[in-house]
């Protein structure tokens, strides 16, 4: 279906046809006729299937008529992370360059006093994470009485972060009789209970079946071990026809230390992940963006919102603990009906992890022919990470058990040093450290908190 007939206004099919695009996604055709009749939506697809501008390009529309009141913005779009937020941001900036509607972007790493300016002005659009939208009500800083339409976006990833009491919440300020649309990319029962919760005779749409397979990507798992897969991961970069690619890592340390190492074999690596300061984390992607350089090493917080055409493979270093992130991982290729190609390397420990992934998708993934042993033969890689593994026991030294111990202390009637302890016994049975529960502050949190003052998006005006 073209955009031209779904029923938009003139200056939108402008700018879309601007931005390059005729035809609507199945995603798009479904919902988007549907919100301007001010339905309430249950959309279901795959990342990279348009669903933002599903519900963009319809609200664009329904704000052109009406104004404005400070401190009360007209429509709220949550999303779980900073850089999910700010991807709907660009969608707004890039389709309503023609319409005369404001915006603000509340989300943390950002300075409050220029967000509360932003919010004063009035809004017509605010996008924001659960939390500090919830700093900003609980200081009085904004009003949501006046809001009238509702937009939760990758409902299940606010699942997994632990924002469901926050949508809660907030459902429970806004106005009763309001318009709401909940996209996701899967549908568990918590998120559907939300939806009957506070969603009236709501249409669903689904374009697939949650978390089934993209048939653009082609999926490959590539047996290794833990000390060779730093050794994997480079021969599969040299094999592969490689434009840009971003390689997920379970653990933030893991991703600052392989993208120093990708860096020292002259790869053009960078990094992102939840310890990184919001303009650090947008100076990186713009450099992704702009090919300064073409591997980007991230954690889970780039698995969504992250839309950077041309990306032709994702890489699983670590194995998601998680099967839902795997299908969003990977959906960072084969975006808008273009191909991709996706590895996970897997270890012996990673069984189980690769056999969730394959009953939720409902397919099993074929193993790649040029995976590394899973016996520890290669050369490994030595970074800061094996610095830190577990050392292996060590057999005692002669003269040191029970015996000696022993001796001595006839001999010298003085108790036994710390020399004569019986040495214990060796632990190469202890698992290795990658496959240890991680530490909680080592995983990347739900980032919408106060991190300080950072530049960062604020009042946009569009067609001014």
């Amino acid at each position: 279906m073209k955009f031209a007939e779904i029923g938009l206004s003139d200056e939108l099919l402008r700018a879309i046809d601007e931005s390059g695009y005729d035809e609507a996604t199945p995603i798009q055709a479904g919902v988007i006729p549907s919100v301007l009749m001010m339905r309430d939506i249950i959309g279901i697809a795959q990342t990279g299937t348009g669903k933002t501008a599903s519900f963009v390009l319809p609200m664009i529309d329904i704000l052109a008529h009406g104004r404005a009141r400070a401190l009360m913005p007209r429509s709220l779009i949550l999303a779980p992370t900073r850089e999910l937020a700010a991807q709907v941001a660009e969608n707004f900036e890039k389709y309503g360059k023609y319409h005369k509607l404001s915006m603000a972007l509340l989300i943390g790493g950002v300075q409050m006093g220029d967000q509360v300016k932003a919010l004063e002005k009035g809004v017509d659009v605010l996008i924001a994470t659960p939390g500090r939208l919830m700093d900003l009500f609980e200081r009085g800083k904004i009003l949501l009485t006046g809001c009238n339409l509702l937009v939760i976006d990758e409902a299940d990833r606010m699942l997994d972060m632990g924002f469901i009491p926050d949508i809660e919440n907030i459902c429970t300020k806004l106005p009763a009789n309001r318009q709401t649309l909940l996209f996701s990319a899967t549908m568990p029962p918590p998120i559907k209970k939300l939806a009957d919760k506070f969603l009236s005779n709501p249409k669903t749409v689904e374009v697939a079946r949650p978390a089934s397979r993209n048939e653009n990507i082609e999926q490959f798992v590539v047996k290794t071990s833990e000390r060779s897969k730093r050794d994997t991961l480079r021969s599969l970069i040299e094999a592969e026809d490689i434009h840009t690619a971003i390689i997920f890592c379970n653990r933030k340390t893991t991703v600052r230390e392989l993208a120093k190492s990708l860096q020292r074999y002259g790869y053009k690596a960078g990094e992102i992940q939840g310890d990184m300061d919001q303009s650090s984390r947008t100076a990186e992607l713009d450099r992704f963006k702009a090919g300064t350089i073409n591997i980007l090493v991230a954690s889970d917080v780039a698995a969504r919102g992250l839309d950077v055409k041309g990306v032709s493979h994702v890489f699983n270093f670590d194995a998601p603990w998680h099967p839902d992130d795997y299908v969003h991982r990977i959906g960072r290729t084969g975006r808008a009906g273009a191909k991709g190609r996706a590895f996970t390397l897997a270890t012996p420990s990673d069984d189980e992890a690769i056999d969730n992934i394959q009953k939720l998708t409902g397919y099993t993934i074929p193993v790649h022919g040029g995976g590394a042993s899973t016996t520890d033969t290669a050369k490994p890689d030595r970074g800061a990470d094996e610095a830190s593994e577990p050392r292996r026991g060590r057999p005692a030294r002669a003269g040191r058990g029970k015996g000696a111990a022993k001796a001595e202390s006839k001999s010298d009637k003085a108790p036994a040093t710390a020399e004569a302890r019986p040495a214990k016994p060796p632990r190469d049975d202890r698992k290795p450290r990658e496959d240890r529960k991680p530490k909680q502050d080592d995983l990347d949190a739900p980032d919408d908190g106060w991190n300080g003052p950072m530049p960062g998006f604020l009042s946009v005006g569009f067609g001014s």
